[in-house]
């Protein structure tokens, strides 16, 4: 049976949240920053065949590294029962019930409090505002 939050359970939940999110987006920060460097050493490679492997090998150690932590980031939140919908907005959903039907109440990186919520199938564009039905 899946876990239903009230809104004060989600927002009790925020601050440890936040920086789980921050270091998400940290690590995809890395981890395009990695893919960056690599494509620009393979382009290298293909104008003039400098040897070059060691430089490939450190970025793709880093890579799996920033991968693993931003996989157990995921993890982590998974555990705590709510939703990651874009790690770069750092926008949660978190599965409630209103009037007796399964919604999200929705949450982004930078908003105080839980203020919105959406049907199931609506997703961002159609968060309203928990006053209104």
């Amino acid at each position: 049976m899946p876990h239903y939050f009230t809104r004060e359970e989600a927002e009790a939940l925020l601050p440890v949240i936040s920086p789980i999110l921050r270091h998400i987006q940290e690590q995809r920060r890395r981890l395009r920053e990695g893919e960056e460097r690599a494509h620009a050493i393979r382009l290298r490679i293909m104008k003039n065949g400098h040897d070059v492997n060691e430089t490939m090998m450190e970025i793709q150690r880093a890579q799996v590294l920033h991968l693993r932590r931003l996989q157990e980031a995921l993890a982590e939140l998974n555990e705590l029962g709510c939703e990651l919908k874009d790690p770069d907005m750092g926008l949660v959903d978190f599965l409630s019930l209103r009037e007796g039907r399964e919604v999200y109440l929705c949450w982004h990186l930078g908003e105080e409090r839980i203020k919105y919520w959406h049907p199931l199938d609506a997703g961002f564009q159609g968060r309203r505002p928990l006053d209104e039905k």
